[in-house]
């Protein structure tokens, strides 16, 4: 072995070293094994940043931005929730939450899928009045394998597609881990469905801020325009159509306000005050297409091109709204924002938002353009309240980012565009028409995953153009001459799955996937079963909350701790290996 060869996994080596003692994010271990490797000479100072314009930080960054935009349409969502009225056990709900974050995270980055659900996961839960660790655990190992299913579902699909291409000169296309990845998630699926006693279901989440603030119920007015479900139904039939959760506490029909008793019947054109949650009167609205009052008014002249954002205030003593009614008050017209929803601690309120008078100490929900919100919120005298997604009186296209998502998966499959050039354009487009405001797309891109991609791409990179990768396929292909081919995919299943609860998936992947692949040229296969096998146990960390951003995302409003992962991941990686080395060598052949 050369010196260069030595040096390259010496670097390597030193960055899983890093990633390992977890003294530093990952992204900045990354940055310090790229500035190593150019410090010792393995990778060229002019090819140093050459990972940054790799088409891999392209897909990501652009899938990212598209998951929000179908996030924030609220529509996977709203499915949800129409299929969560027809179920009524723990289990059933089980299957249904496990079941949408596993397709779904077919059409977005599994982690935006999951995400996306996990408010109503929290909210089944509630109602069940179990803690949510009976859901989440599930999800977060069902969206890993769902994940699997599309070359954007997760990084590492796109990262052996790419060895592949630089291989093979062709890469794998949008839909080539599907026969692998939908087989894999249906086994999952029935392994979660029927694992309760693996599941830790009696964990309490960690507290948040936002609980801290233990903001009640919100109060908010919207009316019944055509062609709404809510149109001819009963005050009763709707409040349990919406789960109990949010409740009609008054009633204005012609100008006039009516009695509420739970067999009135509503009709279009009433203005319904309601009560409940934000999270869940937002989804009633966008249920029922309710009209929410004050949403769509005009825009101060000069904040036509501004975001419009949506914030929650409390009412401080010395605050002009206090002792007065928003609508005598004439809050729009002043200064240029909606009242969209106030909640009052220790009493009902049942008025019209422009009736009630405001007091200290009230929480208000205020809609406006974000220039000029931030200085209204102080002219009014009222303190924003520490941040938390709230998407009531948020503006939403409807299917529309769904369908620039369809139209970006179509280019890619029939071949016609490339993957980074559709997927660039789709999350451009989601800006564009509006779907999703610049701001929200620039939070949506995790930026550090970026980074490191950028960083490690030329560190890894330095395996092949220093040989080192050569000579360790070759140790390896040794050890696989003796083993029958269905082994030797299973022993690069195996370390890809041992390698990346310590690494973060991608780097599992940037540092395995040559190896493996020059692995399997040695022993005279075709790469292709060995490049699956290696993006399979990159996306499969089901042992440790850090492997993954998905593990990550549920282990404080889980209330896990570390151990509960390998209590029922363990199980489920041994049945990912049993099953998912012949389904990958029947769908991909060695020979």
């Amino acid at each position: 072995m050369t010196g260069p060869q030595w040096l390259s996994i010496l670097t390597l080596a030193g960055m899983m070293a890093l990633f390992v003692w977890d003294r530093f994010r990952y992204d900045v271990s990354a940055g310090i094994a790229l500035l190593a490797a150019v410090a010792l000479g393995v990778v060229k100072p002019a090819d140093a940043f050459s990972g940054f314009s790799d088409d891999i930080v392209v897909i990501v960054g652009s899938a990212l931005v598209i998951s929000a935009a179908v996030q924030r349409s609220g529509k996977v969502e709203l499915l949800l929730s129409l299929l969560a009225g027809r179920v009524r056990s723990a289990q059933s709900e089980l299957v249904l939450l496990t079941g949408t974050v596993g397709f779904a995270s077919a059409l977005v980055k599994n982690v935006g899928a999951l995400s996306m659900l996990m408010p109503a996961a929290v909210q089944m839960a509630r109602r069940r009045g179990a803690s949510p660790s009976l859901f989440l655990m599930p999800m977060s190992f069902a969206s890993l394998l769902g994940g699997l299913m599309t070359l954007v579902g997760t990084s590492p699909n796109i990262i052996v597609s790419r060895v592949r291409m630089e291989m093979t000169g062709k890469p794998f296309g949008m839909f080539d881990y599907l026969p692998t990845g939908l087989g894999l998630l249906l086994v999952g699926l029935v392994f979660l469905r029927f694992s309760a006693r693996f599941i830790p279901a009696g964990r309490a989440a960690a507290p948040q801020v936002a609980e801290a603030l233990d903001v009640g119920a919100y109060i908010t007015e919207a009316s019944i325009p055509a062609g709404s479900a809510a149109a001819g139904e009963t005050t009763r039939a709707f409040a349990r159509r919406h789960g109990g959760e949010l409740a009609i506490v008054g009633l204005v029909r012609n100008g006039t306000r009516g009695a509420v008793h739970p067999f009135a019947r509503l009709r279009e054109g009433d203005a319904l005050i309601l009560e409940g949650p934000p999270d869940v009167l937002h989804q009633a609205i966008a249920r029922d297409r309710l009209t929410l009052k004050g949403k769509d008014r005009r825009v101060p002249e000069g904040s036509e091109r501004d975001e419009i954002v949506v914030v929650e205030a409390v009412v401080t003593r010395g605050s002009v709204l206090v002792g007065k009614a928003a609508g005598r008050y004439f809050l729009h017209q002043r200064y240029g924002v909606n009242l969209i929803a106030i909640s009052r601690a220790g009493e009902r309120l049942d008025r019209k938002l422009a009736e009630i008078v405001l007091r200290a100490g009230d929480v208000v929900v205020l809609q406006g353009p974000g220039g000029i919100l931030p200085q209204r919120l102080k002219d009014l005298g009222t303190l924003p309240l520490a941040e938390r997604p709230i998407r009531l009186g948020q503006r939403s296209r409807g299917w529309l980012p769904l369908a620039i998502l369809a139209a970006a998966m179509a280019a890619t499959a029939s071949g016609t565009v490339p993957v980074a050039i559709a997927f660039f354009a789709a999350a451009g487009a989601v800006v564009v028409a509006g779907t999703l405001p610049v701001r929200a797309a620039y939070e949506a891109i995790d930026w550090s995953i970026l980074i490191m991609l950028g960083a490690l791409i030329p560190v890894s990179d330095s395996l092949r153009t220093s040989g080192a990768s050569q000579v360790l396929a070759s140790g390896l292909a040794q050890l696989g001459a003796l083993l029958p081919p269905w082994a030797a995919v299973g022993l690069i299943l195996v370390a890809a799955m041992a390698v990346t609860p310590f690494l973060n998936n991608a780097a599992t992947v940037l540092v395995v996937a040559p190896i493996s692949a020059v692995f399997a040229h040695d022993l005279g296969y075709r790469p292709e079963a060995f490049l699956i096998a290696t993006a399979v146990g990159a996306g499969c960390d089901f042992l440790t909350p850090i492997g993954h951003q998905c593990n990550t995302l549920v282990f404080g409003p889980g209330g896990y701790r570390f151990s509960d992962y390998a209590r029922l991941g363990a199980p489920l990686s041994a049945l990912v290996l049993l099953v998912g080395t012949p389904l990958i060598l029947l769908v991909w052949p060695v020979r």
